[in-house]
């Protein structure tokens, strides 16, 4: 089923982002990885925001880029929002779903020929139930790392748009990561709507086209943060391999 897939797949961005993000603050000072990621972090937080307004919750302390050492982000602390289960739920997506807004639009805008290259290779609308399938499930998402990885070296960086295109992409989708304090509300709030589509579209037997239509925008998510962490752990294994090396034995 189409929308148990797009749970589970969204669970993959959003946890896969989360770990690119702690590793490279591991590896970088965080208050340099948070000031790159600045437009990415004001879309972020512009949906929060929104959906402390929404709720009805109190907007307190909220910024940019902290005062701390990490320079994080801060986030209204304990909301309360006058809307009941709904709520949690709207605080903790509209972050994520502000970041795959903007994503839509500057991929549309600046990242065609990269989405059209990507058009062969994609994620599988369905999840594998054998171990066959796992395992091709596995090998399809290295082929969906690779056409992407073509599609940015066959890109021409001499037109700012492309470069333009690449950084954005690169700050929407780790920033797709939930705000500090908000990954449970995040998590769950991508399985509660995951599941309730899920049984709508089961009972009704309606599915919304446009789940198919922005298929590709996942497909680019997914691609781009699943080559941010193989390269992110190899770079980290790279070095922690020097340091082993260069140790007095």
């Amino acid at each position: 089923m189409i929308y148990i897939a797009l749970t589970f797949w969204l669970l993959v961005i959003v946890l896969t982002a989360w770990g690119v993000h702690r590793l490279w603050s591991e590896m970088i000072p965080p208050r340099i990885v948070n000031a790159i990621l600045l437009p990415g972090t004001l879309i972020a937080q512009l949906g929060h925001v929104l959906g402390l307004l929404i709720t009805g919750a109190t907007v307190t302390d909220t910024t940019l880029y902290g005062d701390s050492d990490s320079g994080n982000p801060r986030t209204t602390a304990n909301p309360k929002p006058r809307i009941p289960v709904i709520g949690p739920v709207l605080i903790g997506m509209l972050p994520l779903l502000a970041c795959a807004t903007a994503l839509f639009f500057v991929a549309a805008a600046l990242g065609r020929p990269v989405l059209a290259d990507l058009q062969t290779v994609k994620v599988g609308p369905t999840l594998p139930t054998t171990l066959a399938g796992f395992w091709q499930l596995l090998h399809d998402q290295i082929t969906l790392v690779e056409a992407a990885v073509a599609a940015g070296m066959a890109a021409d960086f001499t037109d700012w748009r492309t470069s333009l295109f690449v950084y954005l992409l690169i700050c929407l989708t780790i920033r797709i990561a939930p705000l500090p304090g908000s990954l449970r509300g995040s998590l769950c709030a991508i399985v509660l709507l995951g599941v309730g589509a899920a049984a709508i579209s089961s009972l009704f037997d309606i599915a919304d086209p446009r789940v198919r239509q922005s298929w590709s925008i996942l497909n680019l998510t997914v691609a781009t943060l699943l080559f941010l962490m193989m390269a992110t752990l190899v770079i980290r294994g790279l070095v922690a391999l020097l340091r082993l090396i260069r140790q007095p034995a």
